[in-house]
């Protein structure tokens, strides 16, 4: 039995993988370590979705090499399957497993050797079943997540993660709730689905089924009090899911909605069949069937052909619509991406600062939206970890916002309770339980 360590970059998927790697180890009877510490196994479950991740991973895997010299060193993850090679080179890498051989990494390490490194990665173009370790335990974490699709077939033009992870595939519904009812009975609350492409759910059957759906038997078949969906593409919000939305007594009042660009020409270029007004009219949409449901967005900065007014369109569009927060990146050349191949990139310098001034905008769309909600009654599920800033306790309302809770000593993580707001502090909510309302 071993001492392994895990780091983990990138999404949510990501590190829903890692924790059912580290559980069916666990089991094994190996012992999870910090990966800043010594191990005899360090597992670097990587990301590529930008040049910056792609320099972590390797930083990672560099850094656990100076840490244990005689350890073995397994890389896995996106950059995995798309630069094998690349970081088999790497020093002191004994297995470069694909995404699609990373469900067996519990088993191979029982059969690594020393010598040259093993690269052990498929063609993830070719068809495939949905893989995923189960996970029933999130160390640290209040809510739990559930991985029911990965792959994605959208071949946005910026995009890598087609080539990292295959072609779209799901978790069957019995599945789904099977895991739901392990989860619920070791005593989370709420539950967050997750999947690189979450609104293509289903797709893949035959016959084919949907995303509604599956909520719906959740909300029918399980005794879950909190019910999350992770990102969801706009056009894929339909008016039969917001009505669900609506009525849902478990779905939470958030949506997180890829938007990418303001600019109808530069989400042309970027492949997303989707225009502005039809973005605009979803978010509508939403928030008149759900108010008060919180609307967060994913905007690139600087993609190839955004000049100054592109950009402007993006920060107008944006700064119109009635949004609670921003999730901002500057674009990152992926070779192999059409977009790559584009003219007109634009500048490193450039990037940072429209970055800036967007993440500035959602700071702005952040406050504002929590204003709305002091002296207003939030259901918030109480976090185990205190704010690092003001030492209270914290969680999240159903419609994600951080809330603060003064007074709240004697209160125990885990909770889902109502919290009545006062006054703002920074980006959050500072409240207390109320018995009313």
């Amino acid at each position: 039995m071993r001492k392994v360590a895990i780091a983990t970059l990138g999404c949510k998927v990501n590190h829903y993988d890692s924790a059912g790697i580290a559980e069916a180890l666990q089991n094994q009877g190996h012992t999870i370590v910090p990966f800043n510490g010594m191990a005899d196994i360090y597992i670097v479950n990587t990301c590529t979705v930008t040049g910056k991740t792609d320099y972590q991973s390797r930083q990672l895997i560099r850094r656990a090499g100076r840490t244990n010299p005689a350890a073995s060193i397994i890389v896995t993850g996106c950059y995995a399957q798309t630069a094998p090679e690349i970081l088999a080179d790497l020093p002191g890498v004994t297995l470069v497993a694909g995404t699609g051989e990373k469900g067996t990494i519990p088993e191979l390490i029982n059969s690594l050797t020393t010598g040259s490194p093993r690269i052990s990665v498929g063609d993830i173009g070719l068809p495939r079943a949905f893989s995923s370790l189960p996970v029933t335990s999130f160390q640290g974490q209040t809510r739990a997540y559930l991985k029911i699709q990965d792959g994605c077939n959208a071949f946005c033009s910026y995009c890598i993660i087609p080539y990292a992870r295959g072609r779209s595939r799901s978790l069957p519904a019995d599945d789904v709730i099977n895991r739901i009812g392990s989860l619920t009975g070791a005593g989370y609350r709420e539950i967050i689905l997750t999947g690189i492409h979450l609104g293509m759910y289903g797709r893949d059957f035959s016959p084919s089924t949907d995303l509604l759906h599956l909520l719906q038997r959740i909300e029918d078949e399980t005794s879950l009090e909190r019910l999350r969906i992770s990102s969801i593409e706009p056009m894929e919000i339909t008016d039969d899911l917001i009505h669900h939305a609506a009525r849902s007594k478990i779905l939470c009042r958030h949506f997180h909605i890829p938007l990418q660009s303001g600019d109808d020409g530069i989400l042309k270029a970027m492949n997303r069949h989707y225009s502005t007004e039809a973005f605009r009219n979803r978010v509508a949409a939403i928030l008149d069937a759900v108010p008060g449901a919180g609307i967060g967005i994913d905007v690139l900065a600087g993609f190839p052909g955004e000049g100054e007014g592109e950009f402007e369109r993006t920060y107008r569009f944006i700064e119109s619509l009635p949004l609670s927060y921003l999730h901002v990146f500057p674009y990152s050349r992926r070779p192999g991406t059409t977009a790559d191949r584009m003219p007109g990139h634009v500048s490193e310098a450039r990037k940072k600062e429209r970055a800036r001034a967007l993440r500035e905008l959602g700071a702005c769309k952040r406050v504002h939206f929590n204003e709305g909600f002091v002296g207003r009654v939030l259901s918030v599920l109480v976090e185990g970890a205190k704010d690092r800033v003001t030492g209270m306790m914290k969680g999240f309302s159903d419609n994600y916002i951080p809330v603060l809770l003064q007074n709240g000593g004697t209160i125990h993580a885990n909770r889902i309770m109502g919290v009545r707001a006062f006054r703002t502090h920074d980006e959050k909510l500072v409240g207390e339980e109320t018995q009313d309302g």
